[in-house]
């Protein structure tokens, strides 16, 4: 069985998702550790109560963002995984780690990325008027968030969604659905890094990915 690692810093509501995918099968892998820069991270707990390891590296105890990343790539070594997963990891990851897992590390944004690249991503589209937002899962380069798309999905923006009730609604309706899917795919290797882009089963995708139509509530 295909491994996976998770690497978080927060409350571990796609980790959950992963969890519970990989529980009932539909994720065919096995989640073998799950770390966080953060010792309390709620995310943990999450991991715990699934019977998974659950370990802190904090970035705190490190002079350096190359002396923490040098620390962070042992130990995930040690356990020899097969994929990386970011799943709400706030800290950017240096060009020499990024590129000892390219290819089979992993992230999720909220966004309809090559849109709001960084943070406050909701914000941002609330400010711009757009008629939709979303989230993309991405191979992860050394360029923020400019890695390629795998999957992304959309839900339109309401006329009364706030900050965190649009937040809200592509966590629940879009990442905790595509999230697993693509973790699925690289772990059973049906999606590629390659030189000209991603591919699904041999077909390039386009520039934003596999399109997911998300099914109403």
């Amino acid at each position: 069985m295909p491994t996976i690692l998770v690497i978080i810093s927060g409350s571990g509501t796609n980790l959950q998702a992963i969890i519970d995918q990989c529980q009932n099968g539909t994720i065919r892998g096995d989640i073998l550790a799950v770390i966080s820069n953060v010792p309390d991270a709620k995310g943990l707990d999450r991991a715990r109560r699934a019977n998974i390891e659950a370990l802190t590296l904090d970035h705190r105890d490190y002079s350096s963002r190359e002396e923490y990343d040098q620390a962070l790539a042992n130990l995930i070594d040690s356990f020899q995984p097969d994929l990386v997963v970011l799943a709400g990891f706030m800290r950017i990851l240096t060009p020499g780690f990024v590129n000892r897992y390219l290819g089979r590390l992993i992230n999720i944004h909220p966004s309809l990325l090559p849109k709001y690249q960084g943070l406050h991503t909701d914000q941002r589209a609330l400010e711009a008027g757009d008629s939709e937002h979303g989230a993309t899962v991405h191979f992860v380069t050394p360029e923020l968030d400019g890695g390629p798309p795998i999957i992304q999905g959309a839900v339109p923006v309401l006329p009364d969604d706030s900050e965190e009730t649009l937040a809200n609604r592509v966590q629940r309706e879009i990442e905790h659905h595509i999230y697993p899917i693509a973790v699925d795919w690289c772990l059973n290797q049906r999606v590629q890094l390659t030189d000209k882009g991603v591919t699904l089963d041999g077909e390039l995708l386009p520039s934003s990915g596999f399109q997911y139509n998300a099914k109403p509530n």
